[in-house]
């Protein structure tokens, strides 16, 4: 258990003995727990998720009532806490969700790999070690555990693993079912059962995800209206409201645009990610990558000089408060650009490498079936194709000559090509070619079928890709553009229907645009984040580079529509 980890069990223990009721037994929560490795149980958590509510509750209640908010105050306090106390049973199960569906998007490779081995050696045993030993990720680990704990047993763990993950995949537990009696069928009946099993997972893939962006649709367009146009539209009210005898306080303002509306924008979005199923996970870009920095000093140089910029040109182009709305956000939009752009680059080589796989695995699967040996196949398909699959391919041969090493040293070993490349993708592949150098001229009409598999799932990727683009362009072009102008132009209208004075409650006019500029800016961030985890699954250095270009844009845009309608008006 790492050393956050730790620390944040010891916490949920000390809130927890703040509590002394018991909150009874939560069995889905205790296996989220499990699951996520937590050495806590269900009623630990509740009590402690009910200590951090009555803190949270007198964190807020203690100052709203010394600075006279009265009912208000109360109100907020009392939702503090029941918004912690229920986040904190939440969020074990949003987690593991979250990490189940991550591992699940490589479920289409590992039945690959296990149809792959099956071809090659109807043995159960043998194909559940391989597809686990040559995988990576909390799917292939989950399998590893099966297959051992099978060991010696005549079991080869694949059924029992496949019934754990039946419930978030249904599709998982019939496709390894199909495996695992190829293993003891008629040949021609074994390549049926195993083209079928992958059919069977492409098919699963494609139905849950096009079920999701179904329905996924209505709480989108929801959450648009309700988050995006109603709390804009009434900004234009709040002045208005004066000329018919309706004073509104300044902390409603600020309660209900900077605390209500992020939170419930947060709880929304959550809820929709949670729900996302099977999911394409994007690849993981480690900070030891050679392509990535060491240090954040650059980050922290962006964000220093672009705010300054930013902060200065704002107070004299716009208005005297806008720089504390664009100082920070394009500081930290800055800081999150510059610090996860080099993961970005990376990212695209990644893409490049594995678009070009099937050709790849074609050509060499069928100079493979003609008799020629894989480093030999390898070579051609380097010298046939011009694309970045080939390049790794050139590069591999290299090695092979200069260091005199195997197919899979070359390409995933300390020089390998792959080393630069963290595709699990590609990676799958590099262990295919070398279980087709050791199988020989048989392994050939293998390695072409899975060429004709990786162009299926490539396919079935785009597809949903394709089915969930409209929502998530909406969601991004509301975040960056739309949000943003019309913010900053009900504002300025807002501005031109008060009469001179302060508006109503007694707050100045700089207010509603300081209240409303930071709501635009958490739109701008949560429906970036959004419409990146819907389309491609979260990963940090994604949702941080599109987030802080949102932050970047936002802004901007603000102001854009403050100038724009003062201008206009």
């Amino acid at each position: 258990m790492t050393a956050d980890r730790t620390g944040a069990v010891r916490g949920i223990r000390a809130l927890a003995r703040l509590v002394p009721w018991d909150p009874g037994s939560d069995p889905e929560l205790d296996r989220a727990l499990s699951f996520l490795g937590w050495e806590l149980d269900a009623a630990t958590v509740q009590r402690g998720a009910d200590g951090g509510g009555l803190l949270a509750a007198l964190a807020v209640a203690v100052p709203a009532t010394l600075l006279g908010f009265g009912a208000v105050g109360l109100g907020l306090a009392l939702a503090a806490g029941a918004g912690v106390a229920v986040g904190g049973r939440a969020t074990p199960r949003a987690v593991a969700t979250a990490r189940r569906t991550r591992a699940l998007g490589g479920a289409p490779e590992l039945v690959s790999r296990a149809v792959l081995r099956m071809r090659l050696t109807p043995n159960t045993e043998t194909v559940a070690a391989f597809a686990a030993e040559t995988g990576r990720g909390r799917l292939a680990e989950s399998l590893r555990v099966h297959a051992d704990r099978a060991r010696g047993t005549g079991r080869s763990g694949l059924a029992s693993f496949a019934e754990e993950w039946a419930e978030w995949f249904p599709a998982l537990r019939r496709a390894m079912s199909l495996v695992e009696s190829a293993g003891s069928a008629r040949p021609e009946e074994r390549e049926r059962a195993l083209d079928t099993a992958l059919t069977v997972t492409l098919e699963g893939t494609r139905e849950t995800m096009a079920e999701f962006a179904a329905s996924v649709r209505g709480p989108a367009t929801a959450l648009y209206a309700f988050g995006v146009l109603l709390p804009l539209a009434l900004v234009a009210m709040v002045p208005a409201a004066s000329t018919i005898g309706l004073e509104v306080p300044l902390s409603v303002l600020l309660v209900g645009y900077d605390v209500v509306l992020p939170v419930g924008l947060l709880a929304a979005s959550a809820w929709l990610l949670v729900r996302r199923p099977v999911a394409f996970p994007p690849v993981q870009i480690p900070r030891s990558h050679p392509a990535v920095p060491d240090g954040h000093w650059r980050s922290v140089l962006a964000a220093a000089v672009t705010g300054t910029v930013a902060w200065v040109a704002a107070g004299r182009v716009v208005a005297a408060w806008t720089p504390w709305l664009v100082g920070p956000s394009v500081a930290v939009g800055a800081g999150l650009a510059v610090r996860y752009r080099p993961m970005t680059g990376v990212r695209a080589e990644v893409r490049a490498v594995e678009a070009g796989l099937p050709d790849a695995l074609s050509l060499v699967g069928r100079e493979v079936s003609r008799g020629r040996a894989v480093e030999t196949a390898m070579d051609v398909a380097a010298e046939t194709l011009e694309t970045a699959t080939a390049d790794v391919l050139a590069e591999a041969t290299r090695t092979q000559r200069q260091l005199e090493v195997g197919v899979r040293e070359s390409l995933v070993g300390e020089y390998g090509a792959l080393r630069t490349v963290p595709s699990e993708r590609a990676l799958g592949t590099a262990e295919l070619l070398a279980l087709a150098a050791a199988e020989g001229k048989p392994a050939g009409p293998a390695v072409v079928a899975m060429a004709d598999h990786l162009e299926d799932l490539q396919s079935v990727e785009r597809e949903v890709r394709r089915q969930l683009q409209q929502v998530t362009s909406t969601l991004s072009n509301t975040a960056t553009v739309f949000g943003p102008l019309v913010g900053g132009a009900t504002v300025s209208l807002a501005e031109q229907m008060q009469a001179e004075g302060p508006l109503s409650g007694g707050a100045p006019p700089s207010v509603l645009g300081l209240a409303v500029g930071a709501y635009v800016l958490v739109l701008a961030a949560v429906l970036t984040a959004l419409a990146t985890g819907l389309e491609r699954g979260l990963d940090r250095s994604l949702v941080g580079y599109r987030a802080g270009r949102a932050l970047l844009a936002a802004p901007t845009v603000f102001c854009l529509g403050l100038v724009a309608t003062r201008s206009l008006v």
